[in-house]
């Protein structure tokens, strides 16, 4: 069954008018870059391997709906999949070519003799919620309290959370009752009632939104009192390095194509209508809140300001989460983000 949502016609200001139309403007000129870099017959095929419900799937839609695979001379050959780990393998296995991960992963893989890379895909981040009426109203208000923490012990938001607040003499870990989970079944529970307050990722998080819930803080703000510059891209795209180098003009096709379909994404209201069965709202104001979130994490920073960032933090996740995160490389590994894509 389609689903369909309405949004509301909003009068807009002569600055906002005119900010749409400079992403319009952005849209045409990233779809005329597809043509320049693609040269007229010779198309080429590149194997993505993504979960099926996963915000790259989100994209690799709109890039077919669009034809931006074809104005690229590109074949996407897409392996839907369970789980994130399952990508890892898919690539490790040289099944496919492109997957979605983050850096910390890339450099302990790097770290271990493969020779994998990172160009950054999302900034988006987790967050911790809380019911609107909680008297819960900053970080160190959750001393004392039940807190869930999606994805475990070593999940980074979590040890990220964890090492900003040690700066403040506050460690959660022994300051709070902790429940780690799975990210729905956490979210649910929230929604429940059962938990205090929720640290998940940023799509349930987004639906946690929709459904009343108030942002204590996000992951990205905490980001600055740790060192970091700005908001910083911990997901990419992931790649073979030998791989990359052997088909510079394939990959840095591909790149272009998953910016005009983040322009897409961040100027058309429309197009979220299009993908809602794919993001599995259930609701406009979940929808609402996907996109919103969505569009805070396309990342526009330069690479060299990403790197800087992922070493600022890489150090702080190394001395809190140990060997067991990051294995044996107190230091982000040389390599890890890659840096020949045009325009960067």
């Amino acid at each position: 069954m389609k689903v369909c949502y309405r949004y509301r016609a909003e009068k807009k200001t002569f600055e906002e008018a005119a900010h749409e139309i400079m992403k319009l403007f952005t849209v045409a000129l990233l779809a005329a870059l597809l043509f320049v870099v693609a040269a007229p017959g010779d198309a080429e095929t590149v194997r993505i391997a993504a979960q099926k419900t996963g915000t790259f799937a989100w994209e690799l839609a709109v890039i077919r709906s669009h034809g931006l695979d074809k104005q690229a001379d590109l074949t996407i050959e897409t392996q839907e999949l369970a789980s994130p780990e399952a990508g890892k393998i898919a690539l490790r296995a040289g099944t496919a070519d492109i997957i979605v991960s983050d850096w910390l992963w890339v450099s302990r893989e790097r770290s271990l003799g493969a020779k994998l890379t990172f160009y950054p895909y999302s900034s988006a981040l987790g967050a911790v919620m809380v019911p609107n009426a909680s008297a819960i109203r900053s970080l160190a208000d959750l001393k004392g309290h039940k807190l869930a923490v999606a994805g475990g012990p070593i999940d980074k938001s979590w040890l990220l959370l964890r090492a900003s607040l040690k700066k403040d003499g506050i460690d959660l870990k022994t300051d709070s009752t902790l429940v780690y989970g799975a990210p729905p079944l956490l979210a649910e529970k929230t929604a429940g009632g059962e938990m205090d307050a929720n640290l998940n990722y940023w799509n349930f998080c987004a639906a946690l939104e929709a459904k009343g819930f108030r942002r204590l803080a996000d992951v990205a703000d905490i980001l600055p009192k740790l060192g970091a510059k700005g908001r910083t891209a911990m997901v990419g795209y992931v790649f073979d390095e030998g791989w990359a180098g052997a088909h510079p003009d394939l990959l840095a096709r591909f790149i272009a194509t998953t910016r005009a379909a983040k322009e897409i994404l961040s100027s058309s209201d429309a197009e979220w209508e299009t993908i809602a069965p794919l993001t599995g709202a259930k609701d406009a104001a979940t929808l609402h809140a996907y996109r919103d979130r969505y569009r805070e994490g396309i990342p526009r920073r330069p690479i060299a300001d990403e790197e800087a960032d992922a070493r600022t933090l890489y150090r702080v996740l190394a001395s809190i989460g140990g060997r067991e995160l990051v294995g044996p490389a107190a230091e982000l590994e040389s390599g890890t983000f890659h840096h020949a894509i045009a325009g960067d």
